[in-house]
């Protein structure tokens, strides 16, 4: 009996196996017991790369304008300029483990160490990848975690700026705006080879540069700009020789000093056409129109006294006016007098687009006390004062018969109230060659 059930017994089981092997039921519950950890793996992948991608996009973007932003700046403030704009992207230093560093010591792909480089470098915490077993290369709050860093590197950017004035003083203030309510120097750019102070107003000057410190002038403000050498120095050598043989008569300043020669006292029509030295001051005793092309009028060691007068220039003509001669005496080398200055440079030859020059050996005699008002100036072209302290009071506007363009190069200046010139916007056209400078623009990605 033993025998015939242990038979049975056998028997039963191995139908039994054989139901359950038929059974399909539970077959797919099976497998996906099986196959969750690979399933829940390649999710996790999925989604955990994707986030890190677009993660690490945004952090490229970030780096990519703060490095722009550091170049740009290019001054001491370069970090914390990029650091802010890195913030702006929402990746913030020392914030949400996320870490940003900038230096302006970076190695540039064409060589040097100049270049500005930003990094930023975040935690991000692993939720599903542990399952297929990375852990990443950190940890965060004790969980795993992996790092996630993007570098930009990009190089001081330059661009090429005009300035309609110039102060080629190298200390103290060369541009002073005292109380410059109403001044407009709107259309052009001012330049400082020392430091530049506006009070009360910015002068309406797009570009307020400075080789030390610009406080408050042009609407953009730029210390630490690279100084201009001074652009006209060389057309000393242009200067006629003097052949005045040591006569320079001069105004009478007292009662019975002799009245100035009949050539040094001007009125009606002059016209000459090439270089005309005058010694000693020149006068105007009615108004004087200039007529003609590549006028250069030289006054040796004189003034030019306009004296409630207009010197012009007529239609389709101009001139050069020239201040020369040495330091000696109590001579002075400056338009002075009421009236008006009407004049326009030549927009060709050896003084192309250039209206008055002081020779730049001038030392004394050389300032001028209300320019723009006492005369009025209608100019058209460059005024050169290189030694000159300037007291700049009235409105310049362009000549009557010139074009739209006025530049002016001093030692150092001081804007009034009402001090504005007209809108540069044909320099190309007068002749003139504006002083240009190399200073910092907007900043070029390089890595």
């Amino acid at each position: 009996m033993n025998h015939i059930a242990k038979r049975s017994w056998s028997s039963k089981l191995v139908a039994l196996l054989s139901r359950y092997g038929r059974d399909e039921r539970a077959n797919i519950a099976i497998l996906f017991g099986l196959l969750a950890p690979v399933l829940v793996g390649a999710l996790g992948l999925g989604l955990e790369t994707s986030w890190w991608y677009q993660t690490q996009r945004d952090m490229q973007n970030a780096a990519d304008e703060a490095a722009l932003a550091a170049a740009t700046n290019a001054g001491s403030s370069y970090d914390t300029e990029a650091l802010a704009v890195s913030a702006n992207y929402g990746y913030t230093n020392g914030a949400n483990n996320t870490t940003v560093t900038a230096s302006n010591t970076a190695s540039c792909p064409s060589g040097g160490s100049n270049c500005y480089s930003v990094t930023i470098s975040t935690k991000m915490q692993l939720y599903l990848m542990p399952v297929i077993g990375y852990t990443g290369n950190t940890t965060v709050n004790g969980s795993p975690a992996t790092t996630l860093t993007a570098t930009a590197v990009a190089k001081r950017g330059t661009v090429n700026r005009k300035y309609c004035l110039l102060s080629l003083n190298s200390i103290g203030t060369g541009i002073l705006g005292n109380g410059v309510p109403n001044s407009n120097f709107r259309g052009c750019s001012i330049m400082s080879d020392s430091s530049s102070t506006c009070n009360g107003h910015n002068m309406g000057a797009d570009y307020g540069d400075a080789h030390i410190t610009d406080n408050g002038c042009g609407v953009i403000q730029d210390s630490n700009v690279p100084s201009l050498a001074d652009p006209y120095a060389s057309l000393a050598t242009n200067i006629p020789e003097n052949t005045c043989n040591g006569s320079y008569p001069q105004e009478p300043s007292h009662h019975g000093d002799p009245s100035l020669p009949n050539s040094n006292q001007w009125s009606g029509s002059k016209s000459w056409g090439s270089n005309k030295i005058m010694c000693g001051d020149v006068q105007l005793t009615g108004d004087t129109t200039i007529t003609g092309n590549n006028n250069v009028l030289v006054i040796e060691n004189g003034q030019l006294d306009t004296n409630g007068y207009t010197l012009k220039t007529a239609s389709g003509s101009d001139v050069t006016v020239i201040f020369s001669g040495d330091n000696s005496g109590t001579y002075t080398h400056s338009p002075t007098g009421g009236g008006t200055l009407d004049i326009a440079a030549p927009t060709s030859g050896t003084w192309a687009g250039v209206a008055m020059y002081q020779d730049p050996q001038l030392t004394s005699g050389v300032d001028v006390a209300s320019a723009g008002n006492s005369p009025t100036w209608d100019i058209s072209g460059i005024v050169y004062l290189p030694k000159s302290n300037v007291t700049f009071k009235g409105a310049v506007n362009k000549s009557s018969n010139g074009q739209s363009c006025f530049v002016m190069v001093v030692g150092d200046i001081t804007v009034d109230g009402t001090g504005a010139i007209f809108e540069n916007g044909a320099c190309d056209a007068a002749g003139v060659n504006m002083p240009t400078n190399t200073v910092a623009g907007r900043g070029q990605l390089v890595l």
